[in-house]
């Protein structure tokens, strides 16, 4: 299993949206490196749901639970998306300051590539971000 590091402004689309549908596409990344990632994505990867721009934190996370396919809202079939299942929230989000400092966390890519709107994430940062989120691994 993969873990991994999703972002959407919650004023497009947000935890409580995610949770309200349950599975939804994956769907409007344009990025070439971040749609790789997608098209890495495996059933059973989980993923952190980060709310970016206002509030930039961690605050759910979301199961792949289905592969990447072409993205239906996209005219060039090279973008896809995968669909994906809300888990769980985060007993408590885990903000992008606290995620800068701790020197643990100083090579997640969510820091060193911040544009990417997905990203992967090290088995040993997923345990600790779920510590602190106060979620179990």
């Amino acid at each position: 299993m993969a873990f991994w590091l999703v972002k959407s402004e919650p004023t497009a689309w947000s935890w409580d949206d995610q949770v309200r549908d349950g599975v939804t596409a994956w769907t409007g990344v344009r990025n070439f490196q971040a749609c790789n990632y997608l098209k890495a994505m495996k059933v059973g990867d989980l993923a952190f749901f980060y709310h970016s721009v206002e509030q930039k934190r961690i605050v759910g996370v979301v199961e792949v639970v289905r592969e990447a396919y072409p993205d239906p809202t996209a005219d060039d079939p090279r973008w896809m998306c995968p669909d994906l299942k809300a888990v769980k929230p985060l007993a408590r989000p885990v903000t992008l300051a606290e995620i800068k400092g701790d020197p643990r966390l100083a090579e997640l890519p969510l820091l060193r590539q911040s544009r990417l709107s997905v990203c992967p994430v090290d088995d040993a940062s997923w345990a600790l971000l779920c510590d602190l989120g106060g979620v179990s691994p």
